[in-house]
């Protein structure tokens, strides 16, 4: 003892240091940790009864059975330290085994059995060198150390049996236990007065920290897994979603085809009344469908802003069209915009998107407000390459109350308690949001309960060169263009779409060609048969309308432009297609626009 009391004085630092490090800050909690935090425990208290040893033998003559006591105390922490080492050595051994099982209740027993024969057996202190040498001796050192070689002993089977493992790092305290600890033994067994087990103890514990039990690095291991696991819940809810899209938008094209054709009969004013309101109630399911959607996207974060020279006046014009259409006849509402004559006509952005996050907000303003007025204002400042678009929404609606605009951007949130019949799933604001942030913009919202709401968007946008500005697209209406000498190829493999393609086509006056497979479009292809445009389905069975185009594009003269036309239309579909080499893409519901839009294109 005596000098070699600076060993167990310096571990005592790193001691406390773990402890606080295992107790205090958060991590797993399994088998492993738990016996772990019971070493460094047993480490901690066996610091302070070694350093007490010394002091002990001060007191030896004056006070011997408190002495004793303590001298006892430190064999019976040397022999509770191995045994849970042993345990924790056994259970990385052997985890997973249900055969091979310590029962810790025989465990416990047995160590109670060491502590009381190590009490009962008696202790001699030896005073060498006139108190420079200091140390213990007798029946009880002996007995505590023959138990604790027996557990080295076991120890030591352990590890032989399972040297295959001998890679894994938890098994390093065990080497750094036998190759430091026999060289501390025999340094000990030479100089007793050196205390030294005790320190090699902490110090395994620490190496344990950093190698085996670090509780950090299982936690960030959990964090991964649980990561992994919601990536993988995400993924298969996303695709979960695409397929329900397909499935959902297959029968809304027919709806919406057969309805907007039936706009252009001659029917009596109530049924044309009806057509408009299944029009209505198609648009408002396919919002919500796009809704979903695009909420999946964002939680995925895999919807991207998409920019590009764009007509902001064609925009405007577009929203309050969209606007007038939905206000219809039904509320008594004053419809005002004003667009400032300064706005500059061409801008560099996501047309499709600020486009979404305007009509959100008209659309929401048109919902909520019953009578009075809606007025729709953009402004603008325009400075270095840059015009910020100021773009207000201000309505006399029901307004908002001051508690609730903190969760008006919440997913599924709604603040119409008193408005139940009003239709909505709560995730436009918060689709709203999450574009707007993308687009590095700022959206300020006022209202007052009962009076009304002004919702603010701030948008940059990049100016257009001259020299970038598009060519005007044609605005002649296409129903008085005769399509009668073109030819177009459908390819579907449903026949409801189909007939809806061939009858949103007959106003133009086009031959029209249908087949169900693109097994059937090769075959018509191979046979010399010619045709001014392909609409060509993506999910077919067998052979999908990827694969089709693939094979159409290994013949040489075959130059027919293909327009993909699916209701796979989730965010960044319309890219990959055109990566692929599709020549355009329409999507289901088909937009009578978007589809004039591709006649005047291929068909001239």
């Amino acid at each position: 003892m005596g000098s070699g009391i600076f060993f167990p004085l310096s571990a005592i630092p790193i001691s406390v240091l773990l402890l606080i490090l295992i107790y205090k800050k958060e991590h797993v909690i399994n088998v492993e940790t738990s016996i772990y935090q019971k070493l460094v425990l047993a480490n901690f208290f066996g610091l302070i009864l070694e350093i007490l040893c010394t002091y002990a033998s001060y007191i030896h003559e004056s006070l011997p059975f408190v002495s004793n006591f303590i001298f006892k105390s430190y064999l019976i922490y040397l022999i509770c330290w191995t045994c849970i080492f042993t345990y924790y050595i056994f259970k990385i051994s052997y985890s997973g085994e249900k055969d091979k099982t310590i029962n810790k209740k025989l465990l416990f027993l047995f160590f109670l059995l060491t502590v009381v024969i190590t009490f009962i057996l008696p202790i001699n202190l030896v005073i060498e060198n006139n108190f420079q040498t200091r140390y213990t001796n007798g029946p009880s050192v002996i007995f505590a150390y023959s138990i604790s070689s027996v557990l080295v002993v076991i120890i030591l089977y352990i590890l032989l049996k399972n040297y295959k493992k001998i890679n894994d790092k938890k098994y390093i305290p065990v080497l750094i236990f036998f190759t430091i600890g026999t060289i501390s033994i025999i340094i000990q067994s030479i100089f007793p007065q050196l205390l030294l087990l005790t320190y090699v103890e902490t110090f395994i514990c620490l190496v344990m920290y950093f190698t085996i039990e670090n509780p950090d690095v299982q936690m960030l291991e959990q964090v991964e897994f649980a990561k992994d696991q919601a990536e993988r819940a995400n993924k298969a809810k996303t695709d979960f979603l695409s397929s329900m899209s397909h499935e959902i938008r297959t029968p809304l094209n027919a709806i919406v085809g057969f309805s907007q054709s039936l706009k252009t009969e001659d029917l009596p004013a109530s049924a044309m009344e009806e057509v408009d309101d299944i029009i209505e109630a198609s648009e408002t399911l396919l919002d919500t469908v796009n809704g979903v959607l695009d909420i999946s996207k964002i939680e995925a974060n895999k919807i991207e802003i998409v920019d590009s020279v764009y007509n902001f006046h064609k925009v405007f014009d577009e929203l309050v069209s969209l606007s007038k259409a939905r206000l219809g006849e039904s509320k008594p509402i004053d419809f005002r915009y004003e667009l400032a004559p300064d706005t500059p006509k061409y801008l560099y952005g996501d047309y499709a998107r600020v486009k979404q996050v305007v009509l959100n907000f008209l659309t929401n303003a048109i919902k909520y407000t019953n009578e009075g007025y809606i007025d729709f204002k953009v402004r603008n400042i325009t400075n270095n390459g840059i015009c910020r678009l100021i773009i207000t929404v201000e309505d006399s609606g029901i307004g908002i109350k001051k508690e609730s605009i903190t969760k008006l951007f919440d997913k599924f949130e709604r603040l119409d308690n008193e408005n139940s019949t009003i239709e909505g799933t709560g995730l436009g604001l918060a689709i709203t949001k999450k574009l707007v942030e993308l687009m590095h913009g700022r959206i300020i919202v006022q209202s007052i309960f009962g009076k009304g709401s002004q919702f603010t968007v701030v948008l940059d946008q990049k100016l257009v060169d001259d020299k970038d500005i598009p060519m005007e697209e044609a605005t002649a209406a296409v129903v008085n263009i005769d399509y009668s000498k073109k030819k177009i190829l459908i390819v579907d493999d449903n026949k409801l779409n189909l007939k809806v393609a061939a009858r949103l086509l007959k106003p133009y006056n086009v031959q029209t060609f249908e087949v169900l497979s693109g097994f059937e479009c090769l075959d018509l292809i191979g046979g010399g048969n010619t045709y001014d445009l392909i609409l060509m389905d993506d999910m077919m069975p067998k052979m999908s309308g990827k694969e089709t185009f693939k094979k159409l594009k290994e013949e040489p003269t075959f130059t027919t432009p293909v327009v993909i036309l699916t209701a796979n239309a989730i965010t960044g579909m319309k890219e990959q297609y055109l990566a692929d080499g599709f020549d355009d893409y329409l999507a289901k519901p088909i937009d009578k626009s978007e589809l004039e839009r591709v006649l005047r294109k291929y068909l001239g």
